[in-house]
C-alpha cells in the first residue's frame, strides 16, 4: 500500500504549532528581563537609586546646560556609601538653597517647609529660641536686636554684637537662615554663642525658651506723655497698635514717645498703617525703586487718628527695615525728631511667597527710600539728637535716650 502524501501547507502548520509554545516562552522571558532591568535592583548588580522625576519642563526662556546637575545627582545616588539614607527631597531643597544663595543677597532666601513654618510663627509672635534677630553685615553674622525679656536680652546680648561661633561652629560661611536653624531649638535646651563686642570676644550660654512677643507696649509716663513701644511689625501689630492709639486718643495724651529701638522690622503694610495715624491721608510713606530705577510712591490710605499729637521717635542700631521706614517717613513728612543712635540700615524690600509644597521663597524685589529719596541701606538713619546707652546706664537701669525724648516734648 502506498504512503499518503501530506500537503506542504499542512506540514508548515504543524511545525508552527509545535514551535508556538517555545516562541511564547522566549517572548515572556525577554519581557521579564526588560522589566527586571528597569525596575529591580539585583543583589549582585550595581545598586542605584530609583527616582521618578515630575514637572521636568523648564521655562522656555531659560538656556542652561543642566547635564552637570544630573551627572552629580546620578553619581551621588549611585555611588554614595550609605545610599539608604539619601532623601531625594532634601537633595532637591539643598540644590534650591544653593541656587538662591548664589544670588549673593542675604535677604533673598529659600525656606524649606519646616523653616517656612518657623518664619510664620516668628511673625505671629510665638516660637522657641533665645530671642534675637540676625543679619549679615560686612560678612559677619550680627545681632540686629535682642527681644525684650528674652533669654538673650536677660543674658546681656546687645544689638550690634557679632556672633563668631554657634556651639563651636564658625559662622563665617553660614547664611542667616542656617544660623537661625542652629540657634533656635526646643525650650529648655541650651546653645553656646561666642560673641564679639568692641574688640572683646566672650562666650555666653543661653537656655532656649518659648518666646511670646507682644509687639506693642503702652506706658503712661505722666504729664500727658505716653510711651508706645513697637518691638516688631508682625501679624498682630496692627491690632495692638490700634489699641494703643485708642488709649492715646481717649485718655487725654497729647505727647507720644514712639519707641522703635531694637525693632528689626517686619511687614511693610503695617509700617504704613502706623505712619498713617500721624499724617494726612494720601501722604507719601515710602518710595519703592525697582531694578530699572523706576520709583513708585506708597501713600497712607486712611484718616489719621493722632493728628496734633507732639511726637518724638527713639531709634538705635537695632532699629531696622520697617522701623526705619516709619522713622524716616515721619521725619520727612512731619520733621519729627529722632533720638538715640544711628539705625541699622536695611533698605531693601522682600516679596515672600509660599510655594505649593509648604516651602517659601523670599526675593529682594526693590529698594525702599524715605519720601525725600534717601536710601538708608548700610548707612542707617542718623538721629537728630545722638544719645548713647552705656553699660553703666544699663546696670543702673537708667534710660538717657528716653529722658532726652521726654525733655524735647516739654
Amino acid at each position: 500500500m502506498e504512503n499518503e502524501k501530506v500537503p506542504v501547507k499542512d506540514k508548515l502548520s504543524k511545525k508552527i504549532s509545535d514551535l508556538l509554545p517555545k516562541i511564547i516562552f522566549v517572548i515572556l522571558v525577554f519581557v521579564f528581563g526588560v522589566w527586571v532591568g528597569q525596575n529591580a535592583v539585583l543583589p549582585f548588580g550595581e545598586r542605584t537609586a530609583l527616582i521618578n522625576i515630575s514637572n521636568k519642563k523648564a521655562p522656555s526662556e531659560v538656556q542652561v546646560d543642566f547635564s552637570p546637575f544630573w551627572n552629580v545627582w546620578e553619581k551621588i545616588t549611585a555611588d554614595y556609601l550609605d545610599r539608604a539614607k539619601l532623601d531625594p527631597q532634601k537633595l532637591l531643597y539643598g540644590a534650591i538653597s544653593g541656587m538662591v544663595n548664589a544670588v549673593g543677597d542675604p535677604y533673598t532666601v529659600f525656606l524649606d517647609p519646616d523653616e517656612n513654618r518657623q518664619f510664620a510663627l516668628s511673625l505671629s509672635g510665638t516660637y522657641e529660641g533665645v530671642g534675637i534677630e540676625l543679619d549679615i553685615r560686612d560678612n559677619k553674622l550680627v545681632v540686629v536686636a535682642p527681644i525684650d525679656g528674652s533669654p538673650a536680652a536677660k543674658a546681656g546680648v546687645r544689638a550690634g554684637d557679632a556672633i563668631l561661633q554657634i556651639n563651636g561652629t564658625d559662622t563665617s560661611a553660614l547664611t542667616i537662615q542656617e544660623a537661625v536653624n542652629k540657634i533656635r531649638g526646643k525650650a529648655g535646651t541650651s546653645v553656646k554663642l561666642q560673641l564679639s563686642r568692641d574688640g572683646k570676644v566672650f562666650d555666653v550660654t543661653l537656655t532656649r525658651a518659648a518666646i511670646t512677643i507682644k509687639s506693642v507696649e503702652f506706658t503712661d509716663l505722666g504729664a500727658g506723655v505716653a510711651q508706645v513701644k513697637i518691638t516688631r511689625f508682625g501679624d498682630n501689630t496692627e491690632k495692638e497698635w490700634g489699641e494703643a492709639v485708642n488709649k492715646v486718643a481717649t485718655a487725654g495724651f497729647n505727647k507720644v514717645v514712639l519707641d522703635l529701638r531694637n525693632n528689626p522690622g517686619g511687614l511693610l503694610e503695617t509700617a504704613i498703617v502706623v505712619i498713617g495715624d500721624f499724617v494726612p491721608k494720601g501722604t507719601a510713606a515710602v518710595l519703592e525703586e525697582d531694578s530699572s530705577g523706576r520709583r513708585t510712591s506708597l501713600a497712607t490710605e486712611k484718616d489719621p487718628r493722632l493728628t496734633g499729637v507732639k511726637l518724638v521717635i527713639l531709634i538705635n542700631k537695632g532699629s531696622a527695615s520697617a522701623s526705619e521706614i516709619v522713622a524716616g517717613a515721619l521725619r520727612d513728612d512731619l520733621h519729627t525728631k529722632l533720638v538715640g543712635e544711628t539705625s541699622f540700615g536695611k533698605g531693601t524690600i522682600q516679596k515672600p511667597e509660599n510655594l505649593p509644597d509648604g516651602s517659601g521663597l523670599h526675593i529682594t524685589i526693590a529698594k525702599w527710600l524715605t519720601p525725600s529719596g534717601f536710601w538708608v541701606h548700610k548707612v542707617g538713619l542718623e538721629p537728630d539728637y545722638e544719645v548713647k546707652l552705656t553699660d553703666a546706664d544699663i546696670a543702673a537701669k537708667a534710660d538717657p535716650q528716653l529722658a532726652k525724648a521726654i525733655e524735647l516734648l516739654k
